[in-house]
């Protein structure tokens, strides 16, 4: 039985006499990021010099770049964006080499702040919200630190090990934290009905977190015995679940279960999780890993880019020169699809950007996440460009077809007089 401190309260704790100079701490992330411990780590960082946080997928408040904490991370997600240019080091990383870096220690990390859940009649304790990696690292971690929240779900799959210490805990301050809602605009239930339209009754989702990948979901409410193998579970995907369109009927692994590897949800969506117990977290090598996706018949991999250009190339890291997302996981799925029998690759994006003043639809793609030769179906709400085994020419005709109205006429001149000769 793992023996936790007891914990004290966010007043009580004096993090800095915890640290030393110099120390990497490794974060929660999603769901699961230690909201108390971090606003703690930024006090901190007035004491103690080159603290560096590697975090993922942010939801809170990243303070303490006033006090030098510096971030770190494979991308500038969630509210990271919110971050000082110079004090988030951005490692261009897939998501799958990221967390393998954790798992095997080349990516070093001398603490590690997790979020558990309180501990059970057996005195065991999870991690809930999956970021199975916290484990590896925090085995070889010099200080495990915790925060213990009662709402923490006890997933399948996130014990916390008897024989990975925690040195010290501290009480949560309210529930976990929450993506932030939004009602979807009109665009985004265009894009989600266009989608809805290329996903078969029993394919298997991979889906990642927002307002759009959400309305997508829950268009998909009406279709038969979906399955869920993703990097995430979101409110969406739970609605899909609590519906009975998502039963894993059809998968020929984990049959009946929803695999994902971190939940991003808010109260509802952890409430069924606490009730479910067909959803399991896996670690990230699962996850993605090609091998086991393209075991998977019909997978759908659901995800956003910034822009696409012409000839199918996809950035889904950076706009106007600055970095503003992240390679994450996209190429890992986008491979897997293909792979799948019957699987597609899908990028679901609106038309334009700052109210329509510019088009996500380009000439060129300012920077290149995915490759033109792994682009297969992109979706805005205009309609669907289907890419893959098309030449340049039909390819550039398809995007044009899918860019807003006002944008088309620019972009066909390019391509006539440029485009076709400098990609030919």
């Amino acid at each position: 039985m793992l023996k936790l401190p007891k914990p004290a309260t966010a007043t009580s704790v004096y993090l800095a006499h915890w640290l030393r100079d110099g120390d990497r701490i490794l974060v929660g992330q999603g769901s699961g990021e230690p909201a108390v411990l971090m606003r703690l780590l930024g006090e901190a960082a007035k004491e103690r010099t080159r603290l560096t946080a590697i975090i993922g997928a942010s939801l809170g408040t990243l303070g303490g770049t006033e006090n030098g904490l510096m971030f770190a991370s494979y991308g500038v997600l969630g509210t990271a964006s919110q971050l000082p240019e110079a004090s988030l080091t951005v490692l261009p990383l897939h998501y799958s080499q990221f967390i393998a870096r954790i798992v095997d220690g080349r990516l070093s990390c001398d603490v590690v702040f997790v979020q558990l859940s309180a501990p059970d009649e057996q005195g065991r304790s999870f991690l809930g919200m999956g970021d199975l990696h916290l484990i590896d690292a925090a085995r070889r971690a010099r200080l495990v630190c915790a925060e213990i929240n009662p709402h923490v779900p006890h997933t399948p799959g996130t014990l916390w090990p008897c024989d990975v210490p925690v040195h010290m805990t501290v009480m949560a301050e309210g529930a976990p934290l929450a993506p932030a809602g939004g009602d979807p605009t009109a665009e985004d239930r265009a894009i989600a009905a266009h989608v809805a339209d290329l996903v078969p009754n029993r394919a298997v989702l991979q889906l990642g977190i927002g307002r759009l990948p959400d309305t997508i979901a829950r268009a998909l409410k009406d279709h038969r015995d979906l399955g869920l193998h993703s990097g995430t579970l979101s409110d969406g995907v739970a609605a899909l679940i609590k519906v009975g369109a998502l039963t894993n009927a059809g998968k020929e692994i984990d049959a009946d279960q929803s695999v994902a590897g971190v939940i991003f949800g808010g109260a509802e969506t952890l409430d069924h999780v606490w009730m479910d117990p067909a959803i399991k977290a896996r670690p990230t090598a699962y996850t993605h890993a090609a091998a086991n996706i393209t075991r998977l018949s019909r997978f759908c991999a659901i995800n956003s880019a910034i822009e696409v250009d012409l000839t199918g190339q996809i950035n889904a890291e950076s706009a106007g020169g600055r970095r503003v997302g992240g390679a994450g996981g996209q190429v890992d799925f986008t491979r897997g699809a293909q792979g799948s029998p019957g699987g597609r690759a899908i990028v679901a994006m609106p038309s334009t950007a700052r109210n329509g003043e510019l088009s996500r639809v380009v000439a060129r793609a300012s920077n290149v996440t995915i490759a033109r030769t792994d682009a297969d179906t992109i979706v805005t709400e205009w309609g669907v460009a289907q890419l893959a085994g098309c030449s340049l020419d039909e390819r550039a005709r398809r995007m044009i077809d899918v860019a807003a109205p006002e944008f088309r006429e620019g972009l066909s001149r390019y391509w006539h007089d440029q485009g076709r000769a400098r990609h030919g």
